[in-house]
């Protein structure tokens, strides 16, 4: 992680005016992990893209696209140190994770690793393709709250058998907002044989990358998160020796292509039919916009952004009167703040698991920030983000805000 000193930013003032996004002024935005917030001069480098194609739809797709699409694939391959031609894009890191595994062939007896925080949505496509090969999942327990990276490193190590094929990571846990010892984890499952694939949803734009160095056989992340890019934009990154099993979830015009300038794999994941490329196309845009708003650039970006997670799990801790949860070596622009039980009848409710106390800081204290049930109800935790907009006072008004309600719930 980034090396932070304590008077280093002035995280009494956001970093970037909260204007250049367009975010409601109203609401205080502590959220920016779950779906991020793109930038109005990105959001405006988007529209002229999607602006060049509506003007000769055939001219840009089929004639201009592709220098285009290479040197915005380039810029994102140079941002996370990794190769060009490792580097596809595809839509978000869920896409990534089911595009791996939909092209992965296990065997019945097979075992697919994962731990208990990995992200529903990519354990649900763990489950389908277990379910469909007949292999059988293995679930690596990991604790939170924890002390060292012995208690994350160990259960996963422990639970590889003679029979595990791959198993699937989160870089930075979605839940709980632990950034896992992943080049570790990596390089010690190489050396039992076995492949990782790296669910690094958050990870770009929050904790500095260096997949070519890494080695992961698979690694998916979103640019629409701390990256600031888009949605509808994020990288998936397949080492080259693992590269001619990996197919797109959708089979066009690659997989016949007479070309040989270029690699099936890069070949395939750059037409999936017609689309709006233009999110992939602003990655460039965001890299440089986010950029220029601090000086240092993205190492500042993402130290800053950590110092201030860190400052406002400093400021619920205390109110809360509950030690932190993790070190803060496991922290990147997420933090969770374990907090009392919720009360009978106040458990989160479907489709997205949102707590009544949820509800209560967005509605009457005007503060979007999600509060977690993990590992289940009623257990919950309050997950602070932070990015450039965000600063130390907003925290505050989320603890008072959090004081207030709790003490209503009895």
């Amino acid at each position: 992680m980034p090396v932070v000193k304590p008077d280093a930013f002035n995280l009494n003032q956001p970093a970037a005016a909260p204007a250049s996004w367009l975010l409601d002024p109203g609401v205080t935005y502590l959220n920016h992990g779950a779906f991020g917030a793109c930038p109005r001069p990105v959001l405006a480098a988007q529209n002229e893209w999607r602006e060049r194609l509506e003007r000769q739809p055939l001219q840009f797709l089929v004639r201009e696209l592709e220098p285009h699409w290479d040197a915005a694939r380039t810029a994102l391959a140079h941002f996370v140190e990794a190769r060009p031609e490792d580097v596809v894009f595809v839509p978000n890191a869920t896409a990534g994770v089911n595009t791996v595994l939909r092209s992965l062939v296990f065997q019945p007896g097979d075992e697919l690793l994962v731990t208990n925080q990995e992200y529903n949505a990519c354990r649900n496509a763990l489950d389908f393709v277990a379910e469909r090969s007949g292999a059988r999942i293995v679930v690596a327990r990991l604790p939170f709250p924890l002390q060292d990276a012995e208690e994350l490193v160990a259960p996963i190590l422990a639970a590889v058998t003679p029979r595990t094929r791959l198993a699937l990571l989160d870089h930075v846990t979605s839940q709980t907002g632990l950034v896992l010892p992943i080049a570790r984890l990596v390089t010690a499952l190489r050396e039992r044989g076995v492949e990782t694939l790296v669910d690094g949803a958050h990870a770009p734009g929050m904790v500095p990358l260096r997949l070519h160095e890494l080695g992961a056989a698979y690694y998916t992340g979103n640019c629409h998160k701390w990256l600031c890019a888009p949605k509808g934009a994020a990288l998936l990154h397949v080492r080259r020796d693992r590269q001619a099993a990996i197919r797109p979830l959708v089979i066009s015009h690659g997989a016949n292509s007479a070309r040989t300038d270029r690699s099936r794999f890069l070949l395939e994941f750059a037409w999936p039919g017609t689309w709006d490329p233009s999110a992939g196309l602003s990655v460039p845009a965001a890299l440089e916009f986010m950029a220029a708003q601090v000086p240092g650039g993205w190492p500042a970006i993402m130290a800053r952004n950590r110092a201030l997670a860190l400052a406002g799990r400093s400021l619920l801790t205390g109110l809360l009167g509950v030690t932190d949860p993790c070190p803060a070596e496991f922290i990147g622009s997420l933090a969770a703040v374990p907090l009392p039980d919720a009360p009978p009848g106040a458990g989160p409710r479907l489709p997205f698991n949102e707590y009544p106390l949820q509800d209560a800081l967005r509605l009457r204290h005007g503060i979007e920030v999600p509060v977690i049930a993990w590992p289940a109800s009623p257990r919950r935790f309050v997950r602070l983000s932070a990015q450039l907009y965000n600063s130390l006072p907003q925290s505050a008004s989320l603890a008072r805000a959090l004081a207030a309600e709790l003490a209503a719930e009895g």
